[in-house]
């Protein structure tokens, strides 16, 4: 242990260094020079203003240029990261009136060409100045139309200029969402510039990125629902821009959104609730849905079993389990240790849940979120089922991993069933855990037994099993301490484990992003014993 830890202290010690050299080298005239190389092709082709709608959110009611205060606007008083962030990558322009004064609008960004038209480390980071391209373009009604040919000159100039840096720096961020955030920008300015070297090298930076990014069923390779969102919307405008420039549209770009469109339409289309797994947070899709309909996207649920997630549902409950294994390292920014854990939702209101993640990585209730106590499902001995260890760049990764030993679903008109094993507490303590869950349609009962498997290496330990309950939920523990009678927005249900230790206890839900609230949660808690153990439990409505 203290070895690693001295290593960890050296690599620390190599990054920040290299760090340093490199900041140098890109604040350097000479690389000032390079990525000032540019052509001389000028804007030519204009997207729709509505076409980034997939990637951007924003207030409904457009805001006019002249309620905002110009003479201070570059003034950073008391201005957090996040609203810095905001303010620099011109993603705000989406929300001005298209009869706002083009010339207030063009003085603002003249103004900060002519302060940052050089490289900075703040300004210039991949994903603020991608978003600014995408902005900029995409706003050339407001930024660029009925502009003087100086103006023209200046913006042209920092555009191309912009790119250069980053197909010169893309590929060292370690940040998928940021490269393809990238690949966007790059594919964008391509286009609208005529620009084929530009756009050869964008397309073919697209497609080293679908083949690294997902597995061979089109599915992220870190499982995260929330990023298999972002890199559906992201790879639609990149399809879309392509489709009305009129330009052919790769064979991999219509393969991975088909891909992509799937697992969309099984766990997010016209869904209400969110499926808070592997670093999900609550989310309202309605407009991306209505984008993709206007555009003539169709995708039809046509599995069950998507990036080892299976779920099952009619139009009033929905059952959903984690049985994937967890991914590889490089993918695991955002992982949580959550196997076999269960959601279970009655007319879009969780029943049964889990926690949620919260985003922050720095944060220490990031780790906290990761922990398998923070989803319904077994814990041994206070501990989760993967164990995590800090990157060179302080951030969380999987260290030992967990596979899926089985699994297995039915989906019938009477029952359903998800049944599942994993092996996380096999080398520590020599448990094997089994969970199968059995769903009675017409009765609206969900059946659960969790078995704990015994192996030579067995050690005896606590145990917990926990089942989160939604923010809000009024619960109360009846005397016999066997059963517990729960209230979701007037449907009642009841949770039944005999035989056992059931207990009514208070935890975080982080299911909006970046943000917590207190749940409750039953825990069924216990020892292992030498024999294999079965935790029979049933929900039901009443």
């Amino acid at each position: 242990m203290a070895l690693k830890h001295s290593l960890n202290i050296i690599n620390l010690f190599k990054l920040s260094i290299s760090s340093k050299i490199r900041n140098v080298y890109l604040n350097s005239a000479f690389y000032n020079n390079k990525i000032s190389k540019l052509s001389n092709k000028n804007l030519v082709f204009k997207p729709s203003p509505n076409l980034v709608d997939c990637l951007v959110k924003y207030d409904k009611k457009k805001k006019n240029i002249d309620t905002f205060n110009l003479d201070s606007f570059w003034e950073y008083h008391n201005i957090n990261s996040r609203s810095y962030k905001n303010l620099q990558s011109f993603f705000w322009l989406f929300t001005i009136d298209l009869k706002s004064s083009n010339r207030e609008i063009q003085n603002l960004i003249e103004n900060w060409i002519d302060k940052n038209k050089n490289f900075n480390l703040q300004n210039w980071e991949i994903n603020i100045l991608s978003k600014r391209i995408i902005s900029w373009i995409s706003n050339s009604k407001l930024t660029y139309e009925d502009s003087s040919d100086e103006y023209k000159s200046k913006f042209n100039f920092i555009i191309k200029k912009q790119v250069n840096h980053l197909k010169n720096e893309i590929d060292r961020s370690k940040l998928v969402d940021n490269k393809l955030l990238g690949c966007a920008a790059i594919i964008l300015v391509g286009i609208s510039y005529k620009d084929n070297n530009v756009l050869v090298y964008g397309l073919n930076l697209l497609k080293k990125i679908i083949i690294i990014s997902f597995n061979k069923d089109g599915f992220p390779r870190s499982r995260n629902l929330r990023q298999m969102l972002f890199y559906f919307k992201h790879l639609v405008f990149i399809r879309e821009l392509l489709k009305e420039s009129q330009y052919e549209i790769p064979d991999i770009l219509n393969e991975i959104i088909f891909d992509l469109g799937q697992s969309y339409s099984l766990f997010i289309k016209n869904n209400i609730t969110s499926y808070l797994f592997n670093g999900n947070h609550e989310n309202n899709n309605e407009d991306f849905d209505k984008y993709l309909a206007d555009r003539g996207y169709k995708f039809n649920k046509q599995n069950c079993d998507l990036g080892g997630y299976i779920l099952l549902n009619d139009k009033r409950c929905s059952l959903i389990m984690d049985l994937g294994r967890s991914p590889e390292k490089e993918f695991s920014s955002s992982y949580q240790s959550g196997a076999l854990s269960f959601e279970f939702t009655y007319l879009n209101k969780k029943i049964i849940c889990n926690s949620g993640f919260f985003q922050k990585n720095k944060h220490q209730l990031n780790k906290i979120s990761r922990s398998s106590a923070t989803h319904s499902t077994l814990i041994i001995d206070n501990n989760s089922s993967v164990s995590f260890e800090k990157d060179k760049f302080g951030n969380y990764q999987v260290e030992k991993s967990m596979k899926i030993i089985s699994r297995n679903y039915k989906f019938e008109k009477d029952s359903w069933s998800i049944n599942g094993s994993h092996d996380g507490y096999s080398k520590k303590y020599g448990i094997i855990h089994h969970r199968s869950l059995e769903y009675i349609v017409k009765d609206i009962v969900l059946y659960g037994k969790d078995k704990i498997q015994k192996k030579k290496n067995f050690k005896s330990s606590s145990f917990e099993i926990r089942f989160h309950l939604y923010p809000g939920t009024k619960v109360l523990k009846t005397v016999d301490g066997q059963t517990v009678l729960f209230e979701i927005e007037n449907t009642g249900w009841k949770f039944t484990c005999k035989n056992q230790t059931i207990d009514l206890e208070t935890g975080l839900y982080f299911g909006k992003k970046n943000s917590y609230t207190e749940n409750q949660n039953i825990c069924i808690s216990g020892k292992t014993s030498g024999e294999d153990q079965e935790i029979n439990w049933k929900i039901e409505k009443i």
